[in-house]
């Protein structure tokens, strides 16, 4: 995944608690005609391995788990909350006019070579714990076993479990770090102000990041070079010269 420095997520407790509660993933595998995706509920088992383990189940109709070809990785991905970020959001917009949209977003990518089973107690067990993980905020949680047994049976034949021991993770965080902490809070009040849940979500995750905490990025304002200047000032023109910079760089990494 391409993940520019200011981007990419290294903290692996924060990246499985993400992939914990995203729930649905897309299985990517690569077949003898191609690629082939398919998108399913999943499990992390946090402990098991370097990065974890996630299981889950595919349809047995679904060819894709007889035709993954198993000397090769399989991507799993994650989403995480989303949202278009309109230029109109950033103060720069009316100093320098240098600004076009872009798209928020956070992602994971999981790595690893998955291993299909079809053991009726395996499956048992795999879909009891992935149904308790999703029904535990109800008050009354379903369970299989609420499920006649014959028709449960019927059930998990038509099923393949697969486990997926993850080789390599990616998880990237595309929320503005590129801009300055001014454009930062621009877009975290922009999309506070859509009415948008899905946009209120984004506001959120950035603020709970420290997206728009504006100690974090030194003022844009600087005085001119020409004249004498005292000493002090000269820390003011660097970080100007330091955010010109960044201006072209945005261009470039927003549109």
């Amino acid at each position: 995944m391409y993940t520019p420095k200011a981007f990419a997520v290294r903290d692996l407790a924060g990246m499985q608690a993400e992939m914990q509660r995203a729930g649905l993933a897309t299985l990517v595998t690569l077949t003898g005609s191609g690629l082939v995706a398919t998108h399913l509920p999943v499990m992390l088992e946090e402990s098991q391995g370097e990065f974890g383990t996630i299981s889950g189940h595919i349809s047995r109709a679904n060819s894709q788990w007889m035709e993954s070809l198993p000397d090769y990785d399989a991507l799993m991905i994650f989403t995480g909350p989303d949202a278009y970020v309109s230029p109109g959001w950033y103060p720069s917009k009316q100093e320098t006019g240098r600004v076009v949209p872009t798209w928020n977003y956070a992602a994971i990518h999981a790595y690893g070579r998955p291993a299909f089973f079809s053991d009726a107690e395996r499956l048992r067990d795999l879909v009891t714990r992935l149904t308790s993980k999703h029904e535990a905020r109800f008050a009354l949680p379903w369970k299989p076993t609420d499920a006649p047994p014959v028709f449960l049976d019927a059930q998990l034949k038509a099923i393949v479990g697969f486990e997926m021991p993850i080789r390599r993770l990616e998880g990237k965080h595309k929320f503005n770090q590129n801009r300055s902490a001014e454009d930062r809070q621009g877009v975290i009040d922009g999309l506070k102000q859509t009415g948008e849940s899905k946009d209120d979500e984004v506001a959120t995750f950035m603020e709970r990041l420290g997206i728009g905490d504006k100690s974090s990025i030194p003022s844009r304002e600087c005085r001119s070079f020409t004249g004498k200047r005292p000493f002090h000032q000269f820390p003011d023109c660097l970080a100007r010269i330091f955010a010109l910079v960044q201006d072209f760089v945005h261009l470039i990494h927003d549109w």
